[in-house]
């Protein structure tokens, strides 16, 4: 009797990691993976590290156990009923079960012409070209991939200006004063931050050589879409990982109780749950959603961040704040009774794993919840932290 065949169309993190998992369990089955780009699986995260120089583009491969990957193949049209995928040069694949990983695409408003995006290892490499030559650049866009763009065009010596309509910076994981310190480290690394600017306002396209848009991605999910499969903002999944019958979703393109992600962490939580399921290992696993936490470690330019820790989640909570200008550095702990609900650090994460796994535990915080930002729990305490 032949294997299941499961197809992965997309060949990114969460096919990636779906693969390895699915191999770990050692279910009967046969995982092909259909990936546009002409790489094999590679770490999207660390693209800015390759820029700075930090990697070379070799070194930010994936491991995909036994799944055979076909690389440079697009996937133009999927037949759920049929069970069939048209591929880019008119032939056909058939599959047991479907898995769409078709990631997330760059928004891109106004498009000026020759600005570069950086979600690919040929946008890594356009841009690299560029920066050799550049003057001066522009990161139009604050958010995580902008301040790790930014920094990584400092560190090729460019003077760089991030112009942010938001009101700080990371503002969608940061509250304004870690905004505000992420932006003093940044100033001294020669990168210039210009807040609820444009481009015809703060800083005119002719002070920069090289623009990088960096404003944000969507689901992809026209493929979904055109086979007829529930879109709204991403593709539509229960919490079985299914948007139809034989049918998943996981990554980026996912929607999960009207609330798509853009986080590695996420997208591998539900490789392993959908891994889990189509293995056989447990077919009664089951995602009910992810912890939003985020982290970046690039030289003096880092800060974690998780839970409920913004400005808008500190009415009727306990907020305690260590803070040092001149260095940069900002830490906040949000609790609510003696649980850690949110936690930012900018600057210095001495803490960060102690707190994180003091807020996914769920542990009272202990009478002194201040020394959980100033220094790391002591081995007791760490101890009585775990489940």
């Amino acid at each position: 009797m032949r294997s299941r065949r499961i197809a992965v169309v997309g060949a990114g993190m969460a096919a990636a990691r779906l693969a390895q998992q699915l191999e770990a369990h050692a279910g009967p089955t046969e995982t092909v993976l259909y990936g546009a780009e002409p790489e094999p699986p590679y770490n999207r995260a660390l693209l800015a590290d390759a820029l700075a120089g930090r990697y070379r583009a070799d070194a930010l491969a994936l491991p995909t156990g036994d799944a055979k990957v076909r690389t440079g193949t697009e996937v133009v049209a999927v037949d759920v009923r049929g069970r069939t995928l048209t591929l880019a040069d008119g032939s056909r694949e058939t599959y047991d079960e479907l898995v769409l990983a078709t990631g997330a695409e760059p928004v891109l408003p106004g498009h000026p012409e020759g600005a570069h995006t950086l979600r690919s290892l040929a946008d890594c490499a356009r841009l690299s070209r560029h920066a050799d030559t550049a003057a001066r650049a522009v990161v139009i866009g604050g958010g995580v991939l902008g301040v790790s763009a930014a920094r990584a065009l400092a560190a090729r010596g460019l003077p760089v200006n991030i112009v942010h309509k938001g009101p700080h910076l990371v503002d969608r994981h940061l509250d304004s004063q870690a905004g505000a310190a992420l932006r003093t480290t940044l100033g001294r690394l020669g990168v210039t931050v210009h807040l609820a600017s444009t481009l015809d306002g703060g800083v005119p396209r002719t002070s920069a050589d090289l623009v990088v848009i960096t404003c944000g991605v969507r689901p992809r999910s026209a493929l979904a879409r055109a086979a007829g499969l529930p879109v709204r903002r991403g593709i539509v999944v229960d919490d079985t990982l299914a948007c139809a019958p034989h049918t998943y979703a996981i990554g980026d393109c996912a929607e999960h109780r009207a609330a798509p992600y853009a986080l590695a962490t996420t997208a591998w939580e539900q490789a392993d749950v959908l891994a889990a399921r189509l293995s056989g290992a447990d077919p009664e696993a089951r995602y009910t959603g992810s912890r939003p936490m985020t982290r970046l470690t690039a030289g003096p330019v880092e800060y974690a961040a998780f839970g409920a820790c913004g400005d808008a989640d500190e009415e009727g909570a306990d907020v305690l704040r260590i803070q040092d200008a001149t260095r940069g550095a900002y830490k906040k702990l949000v609790l609510r009774g003696d649980r850690i609900v949110g936690a930012i650090l900018v600057g210095d994460l001495a803490t960060a794993g102690t707190l994180t796994r003091a807020h996914l535990t769920g542990r009272p915080v202990g009478p002194d919840p201040l020394s959980l930002l100033t220094a790391p729990l002591s081995a007791r305490a760490t101890e009585e932290s775990r489940p």
